[in-house]
């Protein structure tokens, strides 16, 4: 049982003291076998130079009783913010117990429950839920601790790799077929510790991108950055063709493949030209877009031909009074003004938080038997905090990092899943990106990629969630 930090005279500091992990045993049976599995969970501390801990990362840790730790592949899991911690991937898909949804997936009213996971990961690998510094029961010290060697994009990443180390020396599986498995922002942290990890003698077997984003320039609606205007398109045209405000195509995919085309040959061209384009030009552009995006044509005109993100969720069905969600457009919200340009919430977001939040705090402490007072930060507000990096080094890319990780290990395979309803991580830049991390032909081969229709978390729709649990199985067997 976890003893909590005491208060010392120092304003703002925290004295940690070293905690022995909780372990529960438990089963759950998945088609006509019975697993038998230890859950573990604790915090491993992390130590300064005069052995005093200055912060606590926790994790959740469930491993196959009877098999031999050397031989069975071992998963580290962790989503993305950055501030988010690893709920939503433990369980909404990878762990032995996930939220009951409904058969249509959609949520039941509170109180919400857990059942056991038909499609969890546990079967093929044991798996490691990691909560960085300032998510979760993560803690550091004190704020300038937390700022100096957590909080930014290279900071995390080695403190996410000094936990794997730890993990993998205090549990003997220095032997084990290693894996990462990372969420949205997850996935950039997966690329930059496979490329951190793998110069000081740790190599992965493979790493899983759900919901990917490597390069920032792929998202970032900067003025002078078009690439995201672009990249973007294929997924407006998704969501405009599963809400009805465009004809209904027999084939989705075909569509977008239409789209696709589009954007990346005549609709790039058209915004590389700026200010010098013709009037025809700019009605046959407004013309193309409207239909495939469902939107205006004096919205788009007056959008000046680029469409930011958050103006379409808001914009699709304003006559309608309705909003679109961000993480999966699929869903719908209702906001107070109808005239804003933003919307008030994500509807996608604020429908799982509840489900998620409730069930993760009931099953820590009754079932896995880990009592604290402590809050469990399910999106710490570390934004603006967030050391993104130097401006000589742009916008935040580990791509390069994977890129390198790959040359240096050329046995460690990419498995990239995407969802068509996802307006955070669009799977049309995570392509894009692939296509342009410079990678020699003989390796192309170990990146793979799976595309749900679904949104970011494409594991809250039932066959999707069964479709990824088949996926990854495949890629780790």
């Amino acid at each position: 049982m976890p003893e909590e930090a005491k208060v010392t005279d120092k304003p703002k500091e925290i004295v940690f003291n070293e905690e022995a992990p909780v372990v529960t045993d438990h089963e759950i049976s998945i088609g006509d076998k019975t697993l038998k599995y230890k859950a573990t969970v604790g915090r491993i501390p992390f130590k300064n130079e005069f052995d005093e801990i200055e912060a606590q990362m926790f994790y959740m840790a469930y491993t196959v009783d009877g098999e031999e730790p050397g031989k069975r592949p071992i998963m580290f899991s962790f989503n993305g913010g950055p501030g988010s911690p690893s709920v939503w991937l433990h369980l909404g898909a990878l762990g032995p117990k996930r939220i009951e949804m409904t058969e249509n997936d959609e949520f039941p009213p509170p109180p919400f429950k857990l059942i056991d996971n038909e499609f969890t990961w546990l079967e093929h690998t044991d798996l490691v839920f990691i909560d960085p510094i300032n998510t979760g029961f993560s803690r550091a010290k004190d704020k300038d601790i937390a700022a100096k060697k957590h909080l930014g994009v290279e900071g995390d990443i080695e403190s996410v790799s000094e936990f794997i180390r730890l993990y993998i020396s205090r549990n003997e599986r220095w032997a084990s077929p290693l894996y990462l498995v990372g969420e949205s922002y997850g996935t950039l942290r997966s690329a930059g510790i496979s490329g951190h990890l793998i110069d000081r003698g740790i190599a992965f077997n493979g790493i899983v991108l759900v919901s990917s984003i490597l390069n920032y320039q792929t998202a970032r609606f900067a003025k002078g950055n078009d690439l995201p205007f672009v990249l973007f398109l294929p997924t407006y045209a998704a969501t405009a063709h599963y809400h009805g405000a465009i004809p209904k195509r027999k084939n989705l995919r075909k569509f977008l493949q239409e789209v696709e085309k589009y954007a990346i040959g005549e609709y790039t061209t058209l915004l590389a030209q700026g200010d010098s384009i013709t009037p025809a030009q700019r009605r046959t552009a407004i013309s193309k877009l409207a239909k495939f995006t469902g939107l205006r044509p004096e919205f788009i005109d007056q959008s000046n031909l680029r469409i930011n993100i958050h103006s379409f969720c808001k914009e699709l069905m304003r006559s309608k009074k309705r909003t679109v969600g961000r993480l999966d457009s699929r869903f719908v919200g209702i906001d107070g003004d109808h005239t804003g340009q933003n919307l008030e919430h994500d509807p996608s977001m604020t429908v799982l938080m509840p489900p998620y939040v409730s069930t993760f705090n009931q099953y820590i402490r009754s079932e896995l038997g880990y009592k604290t007072d402590l809050e469990y930060f399910i999106f710490n507000k570390v934004i603006g905090e967030w050391n993104w990096g130097s401006a000589g080094q742009g916008m935040p890319d580990t791509s390069e990092a994977l890129r390198k990780a790959v040359s240096k290990n050329p046995h460690m395979r990419i498995y990239i899943a995407s969802g068509f309803y996802d307006l955070a991580t669009p799977y049309f830049a995570t392509e894009y990106t692939l296509n342009h991390m410079g990678l020699d032909a003989s390796l192309r081969g170990n990146f793979e990629t799976g595309e749900y229709e679904a949104g970011h978390m494409m594991y809250i729709h039932a066959p999707s969630l069964e479709k990824l649990k088949a996926d990854v199985a495949r890629f780790v067997e």
